[in-house]
């Protein structure tokens, strides 16, 4: 967003008293750290919406405002315009009158795109304003195929050339046909499409799946599988192939688990793909992780906990020694909130190093190492090492045995924060999880400092939210009462074209922090159950995943459906 038009957004907003000072100071701080534009940045604090943003630049600059998704787009009028020129402006043509030409931008002071327009049009311009998210999505519906056209627009092209991949019953084909094949321009496109479609759709898995009479591909949104799309079956062999290739792996051994990884720049950025391949019963499965640093929040401000429990994080991580566990199933960000702390707690006066498998992002002044099993270089194995670097924190980033246990914690207590993920479902069963392992209690009353258990819920779309009020007995059985002990409004996904007709868009993260005090402690020599562990924890101040779960329904950012999905209650874990 040109400079020009930044200026007037903060001024405008002060103006109205739509945001404080301290809101746009912060802003300015994420987008001078993270990048992105500052309308953008106020609005995912939350410290504006969207549509009080259009309206007041519409009202301060004089221009009329647009929702794109409302309106109808006149198709010659698209042809005006090439959807480079769309794309690089952020503009998109919306009808013709004569000689005159309206278009919607998002940055209507850009002199050089209106000149420009100008020249490529030999039309006069009447610009309108558009809000930029709303822009992108209409320059995707206008300008570019849907996923299904473009799979069967591609699926024509490869029976054009007349590449045959597999049989319909599957019969393996050579290795050089197969090597062949994956270099072939539809199979390349194909692949291609799927994964930038995945990236674009904001997914953290695709999914290649293997069926009886076709393929099938999946991909996981704000933590859901959606099923998209379904190319032939007879194609399926040659797309695995395909990744394969691009992970350097062995296309000719189908029978065997294979993991890998690779980079491919989609959309101006560099976005890395974490790849797993297993042989089942109809062929070849591909997971792929999508490790996009855009839509990674690598910031303990942004990961949506609350500030009681923020607080606690940065207290812990502020020390010099000990060791901070967070835990959680698979894909409940665990490793975002550890790379989280470690750019709270970097300093150039600080050593830092990390022991992951594999290394997910690479942090700027950190040293990360990524373990190779085959060879000998476990966490443990490299831990030991890592001791003889003089290191201040250290990440570990998984805890699998007590090996990696041991050094970890022998770690923490020898003048070194150790941070570190273990897979339980709550911070009390951790304290367990440890002690079943075969770690003395006392070790752990010693060395761990906080252990905190995370999920992540998924975001209401602000667009087509709806509100409604709970019955009394739905608001006595979950705690919905606001700060007054009155039943608040709160909110349920409905759907709409911009969250795909989900109800919901992004995700938000709730945390509950286990401190341990002198009665926990007490607790833990006399082996107490996670229960009792748990029940001293929340008379010490401890709010559970539920509980936070609840003040998010409260302030309308997820549904209560989403949290009674995500989090169960103390009693029902007995």
């Amino acid at each position: 967003m040109a400079l020009s038009l930044t200026k007037k957004i903060c001024d405008l907003l002060i103006k109205k008293k739509l945001v404080t000072e301290d809101d746009l100071n912060k802003a300015r701080e994420i987008s001078a750290e993270k990048g992105g534009h500052l309308s953008d940045i106020l609005v995912e604090m939350n410290a504006v919406s969207r549509d009080d943003l259009l309206t007041t630049l519409s009202e301060g600059l004089g221009f009329p405002p647009i929702k794109l998704s409302h309106f109808r787009i006149d198709k010659d009028a698209l042809k005006l315009i090439p959807k480079k020129i769309s794309i690089s402006y952020q503009i998109l043509p919306v009808s013709r009158v004569g000689k005159q030409l309206t278009v919607a931008m998002v940055d209507p002071l850009n002199i050089f795109a209106l000149d420009d327009l100008k020249t490529v049009t030999n039309m006069d311009i009447s610009p309108v304003i558009a809000a930029e998210d709303d822009m992108k999505e209409a320059i995707t519906k206008y300008y570019e195929k849907s996923a299904g056209e473009e799979i069967s627009a591609i699926v024509d092209d490869i029976e054009t050339a007349q590449m045959e991949m597999v049989t319909e019953k599957g019969e393996e084909i050579s290795f050089g046909e197969l090597l062949r094949i994956t270099e072939e321009a539809p199979v390349v496109k194909l692949t291609n499409m799927i994964l930038s479609r995945g990236v674009k759709e904001r997914a953290s898995d695709i999914l290649i799946e293997p069926m009886e009479a076709n393929s099938r591909v999946r991909y996981r949104i704000d933590g859901v599988l959606r099923e998209c799309y379904d190319p032939p079956r007879k194609f399926h062999q040659a797309l695995i192939s395909r990744i394969k290739v691009m992970s350097d792996l062995d296309i000719a051994e189908r029978r065997l688990p294979q993991d890998g990884r690779f980079k491919i720049k989609i959309e101006e950025r560099t976005v890395d793909f974490r790849v797993s391949i297993i042989p089942s019963s109809f062929g070849e499965k591909a997971a792929l992780r999508i490790l996009d640093k855009e839509q990674a929040m690598i910031d303990l401000d942004r990961l949506g906990f609350m500030e009681h429990d923020k607080q606690m994080i940065r207290t812990a991580s502020e020390r010099p020694h000990g060791m901070i566990l967070v835990c959680g199933p698979t894909g409940c960000g665990k490793t975002t909130t550890l790379y989280s702390i470690l750019k709270h707690v970097d300093d150039p006066g600080k050593n830092l190093i990390t022991v992951e498998d594999p290394v997910e992002y690479e942090l700027k002044g950190i040293n990360q190492v990524s373990i190779n099993e085959e060879i000998g270089l476990t966490f443990a194995a490299c831990l030991r090492s890592i001791l003889r670097q003089d290191p201040d924190i250290i990440m570990v980033g998984e805890i699998r045995d007590f090996e990696t246990l041991d050094v970890a914690i022998k770690s923490a207590l020898t003048g070194h924060l150790v941070l570190s993920t273990l897979h339980t479902n709550t911070a009390s069963g951790s304290i367990i999880r440890m002690i079943n392992m075969g770690l003395e209690p006392f070790l752990i009353t010693s060395a761990v400092e906080l252990i905190a258990a995370q999920r992540l819920l998924r975001k209401l779309c602000l667009e087509c939210r709806e509100s409604y009020t709970p019955s009394k007995e739905v608001a006595e059985k979950y705690g919905l009462f606001d700060e007054k002990g009155k039943i608040p409004m709160i909110y349920k996904p409905r759907g709409c074209k911009r969250c795909m007709n989900s109800g919901y868009q992004g995700r938000v993260g709730i945390i509950e922090c286990l401190k341990l005090t002198p009665e926990i402690k007490e607790l833990l020599f006399k082996r107490a159950q996670a229960s009792e562990i748990e029940k001293a924890a929340t008379k010490a101040g401890m709010s559970s995943l539920r509980e936070n779960g609840i003040k998010n329904v409260i302030e309308g950012i997820t549904s209560l459906e989403d949290v009674l999905r995500t989090t169960v209650e103390s009693r029902e874990r007995e």
